[in-house]
């Protein structure tokens, strides 16, 4: 593994290479610090320009803006009680009472360095684990393919933030989308409605940056917030004695736990957040001190949700399946480029897999150096207005889009993936299993009708082979505890109608 890890570093530090990882993490910051962009619409915004850039390249680029974007959200939870990022919210709570007390110095100093050491360690594991994770995926036939991202999505609706109902509604809706175009086995048209532009199907760039860039702009119009930035002055950034005495061991217990994580489908970088805060407070000899501006309480959501970040690279480069929404757009910004994420991706592509690994610990050094000393530049941009920012999204956003193609088609399929985005979100639907089943509709379809070719139109070859089958399963009684309340609730409604 020694030499392929000094592989990945000559890969890694090439010129390019290095000021893409660098842009990658600077921009990551940054959208951290301003709440309401996310790290989702800056990829998305970003999927146009890496056409124009190598496959490592854009990966290096936009995996330094997804880990990266944990980093910033910190800084507007602990100035602004506002959280940057999603991932970042316990932080708010212990944080903001830091720096109402004239510790806003200490809470941002531990937050970057937990956030390092969690980084660090989750790279180390995504090294170990990856390796024989795809070793043990390259046995996988059609048909384990076929039950493997079924369960990813069925868990993905499952364990969706919002209504498991309305998880499985946008999966619907994002199967179908995947449908438009050619048919990939005998090159029909379907549900393209005459228009001869669609035979090549919905462009992913379109649909992202609609959903993510195009969406948000509507969503932050509505508001009408002036962010105020906590008056005092950062000093003493670095921890003093006792502080690291108190958060050496709540820094690498939350890491292990947002990396574990981070694996499952979801929203491992939010559910890693509230988790290390709970498991801390519950350890604690003074859990009353939470709440009130107990430094642990920030070492240790910011520790978890950075380490989730590396956690969720696994299935992705192990399996080639995307678990959330902002890993999905660096699943398609992949297969945009012709490379295929997956148990053949180390044979196939080792520059990229190695590359990634490498420019990941590279990025989290840079991120220690943006985050600590520019952080009087980050208090300055939060103060930049929204009437500024997101018009230039939404040229961006337009530019982009008609770029790729030249076609006017793609700007209204942008458009409107951007109102459908925005009516969601008014609606609480989550998009990431939109997103997710439009990636994968394809390959499942395709591993699902190579399946009956090879049984000859025989569905039991799902259910005959043990990989397969215990996937199968695992999605079905995730199924059922979502169907079963629901029919319990209907039942009790209709006893109640009959008994009057």
């Amino acid at each position: 593994m020694g030499a392929e890890i000094l592989y990945g570093f000559k890969i890694a530090t090439t010129p390019e290479n290095l000021l893409l990882c660098f842009l990658g993490v600077f921009l990551g910051t940054l959208v951290g610090v301003l709440p309401g962009i996310g790290p989702a619409g800056a990829m998305a915004l970003l999927l146009p320009v890496s056409l124009k850039i190598t496959p490592v390249g854009t990966f290096i680029m936009l995996a330094g803006i997804y880990y990266g974007s944990m980093y910033g959200g910190s800084t507007t939870s602990i100035l602004v009680s506002i959280p940057g990022e999603p991932a970042s919210v316990m932080t708010c709570i212990d944080g903001y009472q830091m720096a109402l007390q004239g510790r806003a110095g200490p809470a941002l100093g531990i937050s970057a360095i937990g956030s390092f050491i969690a980084g660090t360690i989750s790279v180390v594991a995504l090294m170990i684990v990856a390796l024989p994770l795809a070793k043990g995926a390259l046995k996988f036939g059609p048909p384990e393919f076929f039950c493997l991202v079924l369960m990813g999505l069925t868990l993905v609706t499952y364990l969706s933030r919002k209504s498991a109902e309305k998880a499985f509604m946008s999966a619907l809706i994002g199967m179908l989308l995947s449908w438009v175009g050619l048919d990939l086995i005998n090159g029909q048209s379907r549900f393209t409605f005459g228009i001869m532009e669609l035979n090549d199907g919905v462009g992913v760039i379109p649909l992202v940056m609609g959903l993510f860039g195009i969406s948000e702009v509507f969503m932050e119009l509505e508001k009408d917030e002036r962010i105020e930035v906590i008056k005092t002055k950062i000093k003493n950034l670095l921890p003093s004695r006792e502080d690291w005495r108190r958060c050496t061991w709540p820094i690498l217990r939350s890491s292990v736990l947002g990396f574990l994580l981070g694996i499952l489908p979801g929203g491992g970088g939010i559910i890693a957040n509230f988790m290390a805060y709970i498991m801390e407070k519950r350890l604690s000899k003074h859990p009353e001190l939470f709440g009130k501006g107990e430094i642990v309480g920030v070492a240790a959501p910011e520790s978890a949700n950075n380490a989730a970040a590396g956690g969720a690279f696994i299935p992705l480069l192990s399996l080639g399946i995307p678990m959330n929404a902002t890993v999905a757009l660096l699943f398609a910004a992949l297969l945009i480029h012709g490379v295929r994420p997956g148990p053949l991706l180390i044979q196939e592509h080792a520059d990229i897999f190695w590359g990634i690994i490498a420019s990941m610990y590279i990025g989290n050094i840079l991120l220690l150096v943006l985050n600590l000393p520019l952080i009087g530049l980050w208090v300055k941009v939060l103060k930049i207005p929204y009437r500024i920012i997101f018009p230039m999204i939404l040229l961006f956003c337009v530019v982009g889009a008609y770029a790729i193609n030249l076609s006017m088609l793609d700007l209204k399929l942008m458009l409107g993936f951007g109102v459908l985005g925005y009516l969601m979100r008014k609606f609480d639907f989550d998009t990431a299993p939109l997103v997710l089943a439009f990636l994968l509709g394809p390959m499942m379809e395709v591993a699902m009708r190579q399946s009956l070719i090879i049984s000859q139109g025989s569905f039991t070859i799902f259910v005959t082979r043990p990989i397969s089958a215990a996937c199968l399963g695992i999605a079905a009684l995730l199924l059922l505890s979502n169907v079963l309340p629901f029919l319990k609730r209907k039942w009790r409604k209709l006893g109640g109608v009959e008994m009057r």
